[in-house]
C-alpha cells in the first residue's frame, strides 16, 4: 500500500501469488476485517460448489438416471448411463432446476460415473492349453534373452492406397475431403506392411509389399531383415526366436509356411525357432502393442495417396523410449494358392516340441555353417 502504483504487481511477483489475492488482502486491511490467529483466510472463505448448496440435487440426479441406467448382473457397484451431460442438464431444467453440464459432470464424478472407453480385453473364445503356451513363450523369451540370439515378432497388415478416410486429427489449413466409403474398387492399389520387430533392440523393420500376403512374402521379409540388419546386430547368432500369431501367411496349421520357412533356413544357415500365440490371442504378440500401434499413431489423419507417402509416414515413427523404425518397398509379385510339395512332409527337417508341438517347433538348416 505504501509502494503505490505498481506495488501490487511487485508484491505479487515476490510472493508468487495472484495480484487479486493482494487486492483482497488490501480490502480486508482497509475495511478492518480481522482473521483468526491460527488461520490465513477468514472463516468460510471461498465460493461453495453448487452440488453442495442446492437442496435435494442428489435425489433429483438419481431420479433422472433411474430409467437410463444399466448395471452389471454380477456387481452392483458397476453401472453406466446412456445420457449425455447436456441430456442430464436438460432433465434438470425440465424440473425447474438450472443445472449446467459442468455441474452435471461434477455430480457424475461424485457418484462414481467416470467417462471411459471400451477395452478390447475379452477373448472371444478360449482354447485348450492357452495358459501353458503363454508360459512356454515366457520360458523361451527368458532363454533367448540371456543368449546372443535375436528375438523377433512378426505380423502383417493391409491398407488401400487412395483418397480414403483414416482415423485421427492432423493440422491442415483447410478441410480435407475423402471418400465416404472404403471400397477397394476405388483404390489405386494396395500396400501390405509386414513388420519384423526386434524385441531386444526395440527396433521395427517394415517391408511394404504391393502384391499379396503370402508365406513366401513373409519369409522374404525375414530374410531382408537378417541380411541388412540382423547379421550386423547379432554377428554370433546361431538361432532366431520368432513370435507370430496362429493365422494368416504365417499360420501354425499350414505346411506351406513351414516349407517356405525351411527354404529360408537353408539359405541363411541359421535355425529359426517358431512360437505361435494360441487362437484369439494375437493382440499379445509384442509387435502389436510395441510397433504397429506406434506406426498407426504416426499415420493418423493422413491420406495414403501413394506408396511413397506411406513410407515417409512410417519412417518418422518414434517414441520417447527409443523406438526406431526402418522401412523398405518390395514390389515383387507373389503367387497365391500354392500347394506343398509332395515329399515335403517326409523330408522336412522340422523338430516339433514334445509338448505343444503344434505351436512350438524348430526349423533346422540342411546346410551346415
Amino acid at each position: 500500500m505504501k509502494l503505490g502504483h505498481g506495488g501490487q504487481k511487485y508484491i505479487s511477483s515476490v510472493l508468487g501469488c495472484h495480484f487479486q489475492t493482494i487486492m483482497a488482502e488490501i480490502n480486508e486491511i482497509t475495511n478492518g476485517i480481522k482473521t483468526p490467529d491460527d488461520k490465513i483466510r477468514k472463516p468460510d472463505g471461498g465460493k461453495k460448489k453448487i452440488i453442495d448448496t442446492v437442496e435435494n440435487i442428489d435425489e433429483v440426479f438419481f431420479e433422472i438416471l433411474k430409467d437410463h441406467t444399466a448395471g452389471s448382473p454380477r456387481d452392483e457397484e458397476i453401472k453406466w448411463t446412456k445420457l449425455s451431460l447436456k441430456g442430464i442438464s436438460n432433465a434438470f431444467k425440465s424440473r425447474e432446476m438450472n443445472i449446467s453440464p459442468y455441474v452435471v459432470k461434477q455430480l457424475l464424478n461424485k457418484h462414481g460415473f467416470v467417462k471411459r472407453k471400451m477395452n478390447k480385453a475379452v477373448t472371444m473364445k478360449d482354447c485348450k492349453d492357452r495358459n501353458k503356451q503363454f508360459e512356454r513363450i515366457h520360458e523361451l523369451k527368458e532363454e533367448y534373452s540371456k543368449s546372443e540370439n535375436p528375438i523377433i515378432s512378426i505380423d502383417v497388415k493391409k491398407e488401400f492406397i487412395g483418397n480414403f478416410y483414416r482415423d485421427g486429427k492432423f493440422y491442415y489449413t483447410e478441410t480435407v475431403k475423402v471418400y465416404d466409403h472404403d471400397f477397394s474398387t476405388f483404390s489405386d492399389g494396395v500396400v501390405i506392411p509386414h513388420g519384423t520387430y526386434d524385441v531386444k533392440r526395440n527396433e521395427g523393420y517394415i517391408t511394404l509389399g504391393t502384391s499379396k500376403d503370402t508365406s513366401e512374402f513373409c519369409c522374404d521379409c525375414i530374410k531382408y531383415w537378417l541380411e541388412n540388419y540382423g547379421k550386423v546386430n547379432y554377428p554370433n547368432a546361431y538361432s532366431i526366436l520368432a513370435f507370430a500369431d496362429g493365422g494368416g501367411s504365417n499360420s501354425s496349421r499350414h505346411y506351406i509356411f513351414k516349407e517356405d520357412l525351411q527354404k529360408l533356413v537353408n539359405q541363411i544357415g541359421i535355425e529359426i525357432r517358431m512360437a505361435h500365440y494360441p487362437p484369439y490371442t494375437s493382440k499379445y504378440n509384442p509387435i502389436e502393442h510395441r510397433l504397429f500401434c506406434r506406426v498407426t499413431a504416426a499415420c493418423k489423419g493422413a491420406v495414403f495417396s501413394s506408396l511413397d507417402v506411406v513410407k515417409s509416414l512410417i519412417d518418422k515413427t518414434s517414441t520417447s523410449t527409443g523406438l526406431k523404425v526402418f522401412s523398405t518397398i518390395k514390389d515383387k509379385v507373389y503367387a497365391t494358392a500354392r500347394k506343398v510339395s509332395e515329399n515335403f512332409k517326409e523330408n522336412m527337417k522340422i523338430v516339433f516340441d514334445d509338448y505343444l508341438g503344434k505351436w512350438d517347433y524348430r526349423e533346422i538348416s540342411e546346410v551346415k555353417t
